[in-house]
């Protein structure tokens, strides 16, 4: 089975996406029962993207995974061809875009309102990176649930509990800075909990800054340094708005660190029963969590590597490879 697997957005995002594209692909690599060819196209401008969704995915890529012989096209994300000879499986990480457009910069939701659901419904089948995302494209796509697998994220080798920790009494935050990472009222929590605030994560979109008393934003850091960073952290705080996993959740888990985490989409599923869930919208109980997540540490702690040694890229290779005998069926 040699199934061509879209690499182009890597050129885009270095976050969560990325993590999932490159972990799925190494464990693929590592079995004997399927050929993962990785297919790509363009750079990493604006201009290049929009050019690759009107482009690549309708007619190049159809086009390339023919001439190359593919059995299958895997498209890492909810971009994908409307019409191919070759069956096409779509991953839906988020439909965040559907939830909370304004969220979003122009072009994203241009495509949303136009070509989004034409390429879900046209798909063989779609990948769901939690039970959430799967509901989701359900209830907002109208894609049958019987035409969606779930291939999970996993944590990557590098986020353990042993290894260095960073130094200093703080809580740590990890995400683009965007509008739905809720990233101000994390903030807010902080200096109700009266804790250093370190936000880890590359500067996006909506105007979302780290900064002010308390805050210190360290940019985007090797993933070695992140670990370093979950290791030594009071807890993490990921109240975000809307998420289609949360990998830092995973991460923090894996890595000993005590996780609050919003009670909403997809979080409370990563966590597991391993984190301190609540109210993204009220920093109150958001320092509330902080502290109960202090409180609770020798629990939470055990319960949270417990949870991150479930969430391997062995098991959602495995998960993949189910997927794509099920579209070829």
């Amino acid at each position: 089975m040699r199934v061509g697997v879209d690499v182009a957005p890597l050129q885009q995002t270095q976050a969560g996406t990325a993590r999932w594209i490159r972990g799925l692909l190494a464990a693929l690599a590592r079995r004997d029962d399927v050929e993962a060819v990785p297919v790509g196209w363009g750079g990493p401008g604006r201009l290049t993207a929009v050019v690759r969704d009107v482009l690549w995915y309708p007619a190049l890529l159809p086009r390339r995974a023919r001439r190359a012989g593919l059995d299958l096209i895997h498209c890492t994300i909810y971009r994908g061809p409307l019409r191919s000879r070759v069956p096409a499986l779509v991953t839906v990480h988020d439909l965040a875009v559907l939830r909370h457009p304004d969220a979003f910069p122009a072009w994203t939701r241009l495509y949303a309102r136009t070509w989004l659901r034409p390429t879900l419904r046209a798909a063989r089948r779609l990948v769901a990176v939690s039970e959430f995302s799967r509901r989701e494209a359900v209830e907002l796509a109208g894609v049958p649930a019987e035409r969606i697998d779930v291939v999970p994220n996993a944590v990557d080798a590098v986020f353990g509990a042993e290894g260095p920790a960073a130094a200093g009494d703080y809580l740590l935050a990890v995400g683009t800075l965007e509008p739905r990472k809720n990233l101000p009222r994390a903030i807010a929590a902080a200096r109700l909990a009266g804790v250093e605030l370190r936000v880890v994560g590359a500067r996006g979109w909506g105007g979302v800054e780290a900064s002010g008393d308390g805050v210190h934003w360290l940019g985007r850091v090797p993933d070695e340094e992140l670990a370093a960073l979950y290791r030594g952290a009071r807890c993490l705080v990921y109240p975000s708005l809307y998420e289609g996993f949360g990998i830092p959740v995973a991460e923090a888990l894996a890595c000993g660190c005590p996780v609050v985490t919003s009670g909403e989409s997809a979080m409370a599923e990563v966590a597991g029963g391993a984190a301190v869930l609540v109210d993204p919208l009220d920093p109150a109980a958001i320092a509330a969590g902080i502290e109960e997540a202090a409180a609770r540490r020798a629990e939470l702690v055990p319960l949270g590597l417990a949870r991150a040694a479930t969430l391997t890229w062995e098991r959602a290779a495995e998960a993949a490879v189910g997927a794509y005998r099920r579209a070829l069926a």
